[in-house]
C-alpha cells in the first residue's frame, strides 16, 4: 500500500545533500549504496568522503566503526531506505555503543531505486524513525523541507547518535560516480585523516 504524501513535505535530494555538505566543516561523511553515493559525489568529491560501491546495509556499521575509531571527528551517515532497512540491526549496535559524534539521514523515496523503483517498504507501515527509538538512539525525526535549520543542527551539532528520516522525491538524477578503486579511496580518506600509509 502506497501511503499519500504531499508534494511540500517532500525533499529534492540531490539539492539536499548538497546544501548539507555546505554545513559539513570537519566531519567524515559515509555515502551509502546506489543513490546516496552519486548525491554525494555530485555535491562535494572529497577525500573525506567514503562511497559504498557494494555491501548492502552496511554503511551505518561503518560509519559506527569511524566513529569509534575518531571520536572526535563528526560522522554523518547518509544513506536509502532499502539500504537502511537492510542493515536495521546496526541500529541496536549504535545505540549501545552511544558514540556521541555518530549522526545517520535516511533519504526515503518509498521506493527500491536501484532495483527498477519498486514500491518500499516505508511506502507501508515500516517506520525507521521508530526502530531507531527502540533501539535507544539519542534522538530520531522525521524531517521536512520547512525543517532545515533544525536538520542541520541535528546532524551536525546534536550528541548522537542520531538519526533523521527526510522524505525524498523518487527521481532519475544523473550518476555522478566517484572512483571504485577501493585502494585509492582508502588512501585518499587515510591521507585526508592525517594517517600514514
Amino acid at each position: 500500500m502506497k501511503l499519500s504524501v504531499r508534494d511540500s513535505d517532500l525533499f529534492d535530494r540531490r539539492s539536499l545533500v548538497a546544501d548539507l555538505l555546505k554545513e559539513r566543516g570537519e566531519t567524515l561523511v559515509v555515502g551509502g549504496l546506489g543513490a546516496s553515493t552519486w548525491d554525494l559525489a555530485a555535491a562535494d568529491l572529497d577525500d573525506r568522503n567514503v562511497y559504498l560501491w557494494g555491501g548492502m546495509g552496511l554503511a551505518s556499521s561503518i560509519g559506527l566503526g569511524l566513529a569509534l575509531a575518531q571520536p572526535s571527528r563528526r560522522i554523518l551517515v547518509v544513506t536509502g531506505d532499502g539500504e537502511m532497512l537492510m542493515g536495521v540491526g546496526s541500529l541496536a549496535s549504535i545505540a549501545c555503543a552511544a558514540p556521541t559524534n555518530l549522526a545517520i539521514l535516511v533519504l526515503d523515496n518509498q521506493a527500491f531505486g536501484e532495483t527498477g523503483k519498486q514500491t518500499g517498504l516505508t511506502a507501508g507501515p515500516t517506520d525507521i524513525v521508530h526502530m531507531a527509538k527502540g533501539a535507544g538512539f539519542a534522538s530520531a525525526r522525521i524531517a521536512q523541507p520547512a525543517d532545515l535549520p533544525d536538520l542541520k543542527a541535528l546532524l551536525f551539532r546534536a550528541d548522537g547518535p542520531v538519526l533523521a528520516v527526510a522524505r525524498v522525491a523518487l527521481r532519475d538524477d544523473p550518476l555522478v560516480l566517484p572512483t571504485n578503486n577501493g585502494a585509492l579511496m582508502a588512501a585518499r580518506f587515510r591521507s585526508a585523516l592525517g594517517l600514514a600509509g
